[in-house]
């Protein structure tokens, strides 16, 4: 059998399958997370997300593929979770774009759509790593070109395809050298094989054995995967520009002619100009959003394809006395349809624990997304917490490494004006939270938490999922293991010996403010016998003790 054209139809049967083989697989790739924490997430993340795509395709499935794709994109976009579910995202976002006029495609075309999508996803991650998902789909790609050179059969084009990305799974170890010392492959390249080799099942035909004909609803995939969560890696600049540029240009034929619009070279031109640049185009016009120091130059910029309109400027650094510094809510309504002015500034954080939620609320969060350490909300639950709060001005703090990037993609579909303050832990997002300002402009604020986060120094007790070998510790399954910004430092078989031997190596003498977070599984004794510990080796540390009632991670030490 041979297919020379791909239409929406069996694009879709494709898909389908690729999500169903993720979802059956899941719990594996799960188990290739690095850190032997029980929060190790990527194929749940994957997992979700794909459905989330998959869905959306099945309430779609037409004959024309370029349909087909921008379904598989939206559903994509709006269900990502973690940083692997946005860069999945991604990679289909480039994808669907190549082939969004298609109603069918041909070998080449779909060769060279997927490796438009690996350039989509690499332009979407700040500090590409290789040696994940991006090596895995960027290595598969450039072969499945080099294939529709030779061959104008899809299935001998996904063959290859899927034979490379096997390949390029198995020397990620040697990219990464951490994949190497804890001896697996990268976890969002292997979820990324599991969907490769849907597609090539369906392309020809086969049904494999692990996949269900029905897609799990959400709901059930949320409420069975709801005790995981942790892997990526992202950063944020901070640049200080101080005018807040808002404008629409619609295309006039005479400038496009002499300055054809492409929306990729747009954005980057663009970027030189400011940060908090958001920009989104159709075929009559382009609506921008971008802190700049010489707004002037963007606009002139922006007049070379056509008409400026709905032109806004604002001065953020005298926006101070325009700012009314309202009374933060401590949660959204019960009630999000009730009719209510829009307040300067809401706040939307992530936590997981009803402690830990009521303590955001309680410093000034109005809305707190359930999440976090065992479950990453996706970009469309952080869009919706972000409407809920009903702000002119919307920070979001993600509380999570991998959650950053799914804010950050909520900043590009959400109408708000948002700023994600890329806090990677809970200690870091209260100690930003603190310093919050009502009466400062938002620039002001977003500078300030910034700097107040990279303040904390934030501590974890979590016991082992499995066997390990890392940064030279032997750890066994149930060990309780220190963890200190992000590095396993203590491995004990007692949860307090871990604790007291981590907070020896944290505290030393510019230490002022230890606070413990403990969860569920710590007694009163447990939590007494440690702040009693503190006290006897620490004296001149003060201490605030807070029940977070968090899963998993039996203590949360922030320490300025």
């Amino acid at each position: 059998m041979s297919i020379t054209a791909l239409d929406g139809i069996r694009f879709a049967e494709m898909v389908i399958q690729g999500a169903n083989h993720l979802a059956a697989n899941a719990k594996m790739v799960d188990a290739l997370n690095v850190f032997p924490v029980p929060d190790g997430d990527t194929g749940t993340n994957m997992n979700l997300s794909m459905t989330s795509g998959a869905k959306e395709v099945k309430n779609n499935v037409q004959e024309h593929i370029g349909k087909v794709g921008i379904a598989l994109s939206k559903g994509l976009l709006m269900g990502a979770r973690g940083n692997s579910g946005v860069i999945l995202s991604q990679l289909f976002r480039g994808f669907a774009k190549a082939i969004e006029n298609k109603t069918v495609i041909s070998s080449s075309e779909f060769a060279h759509a997927l490796e438009a999508g690996v350039e989509t996803a690499y332009k979407a991650v700040m500090k590409p790593v290789e040696g994940t998902i991006l090596t895995v789909a960027k290595d598969a790609a450039q072969k499945g070109v080099e294939a529709s050179n030779k061959t104008d059969d899809i299935i001998v084009i996904m063959e290859a395809v899927l034979k490379e990305a096997r390949a390029s799974l198995k020397r990620t170890p040697d990219l990464l050298p951490v994949l190497k010392e804890v001896g697996v492959v990268d976890s969002g390249g292997q979820g990324l094989v599991c969907v490769y080799e849907g597609f090539l099942a369906e392309l020809k035909g086969e049904k494999l054995s692990d996949t269900a004909n029905v897609l799990p609803s959400m709901d059930e995939l949320v409420s069975a995967e709801h005790h995981k969560s942790v892997q990526g890696h992202i950063n944020t600049e901070d640049i200080v520009f101080g005018y807040c540029t808002e404008f629409m240009v619609k295309f006039e034929s005479a400038k496009t002619a002499k300055h054809p619009f492409k929306e990729e070279v747009f954005r980057n031109d663009l970027s030189k100009f400011g940060d908090s640049l958001l920009v989104i185009a159709d075929d009559e016009l382009v609506k921008v959003h971008i802190h700049s120091e010489q707004p002037g130059e963007v606009l002139s910029y922006g007049q070379r394809y056509g008409s400026l309109i709905n032109m806004k400027i604002e001065n953020m650094r005298q926006q101070h006395s325009n700012i009314v510094g309202e009374t933060r809510t401590a949660l959204v309504s019960d009630h999000p349809d009730t009719p209510k002015e829009k307040q300067e500034y809401g706040i939307v954080t992530v936590s997981m624990g009803a402690g830990i939620a009521e303590l955001f609320k309680s410093i000034g969060a109005h809305a707190v997304i359930e999440g976090g350490q065992t479950m990453n909300p996706s970009t469309e639950d952080i869009v919706k917490a972000a409407k809920q709060v009903n702000a002119k001005k919307i920070f979001i703090l993600p509380n999570n490494k991998n959650i950053i990037m799914a804010a950050e993609q909520a900043v590009q579909i959400a109408e708000d004006e948002i700023y994600v303050i890329p806090t990677k832990t809970v200690p870091q997002g209260l100690s930003a939270l603190l310093a919050f300002n009502p009466s400062a402009d938002a620039k002001a604020n977003e500078t300030a938490m910034k700097e107040a986060m990279s303040h904390v120094k934030t501590g974890q007790i979590t016991y082992a999922v499995r066997d390990t070998q890392i940064d030279g510790l032997d750890i066994e399954k149930d060990d309780f293991m220190g963890i200190s910004e992000g590095k396993i430092v203590v491995k004990d078989k007692d949860k307090g010996r871990a604790a007291k031997e981590l907070l020896s190596q944290m505290l030393d003498e510019d230490s002022e403010i230890l606070t413990i977070i403990y969860g569920k599984d710590v007694t009163e004794a447990e939590k007494n016998e440690l702040t009693q510990f503190v006290r006897d080796h620490f004296a001149d540390v003060e201490i605030e003790v807070h029940n977070g009632k968090q899963p998993l991670y039996s203590f949360i030490f922030s320490i300025e």
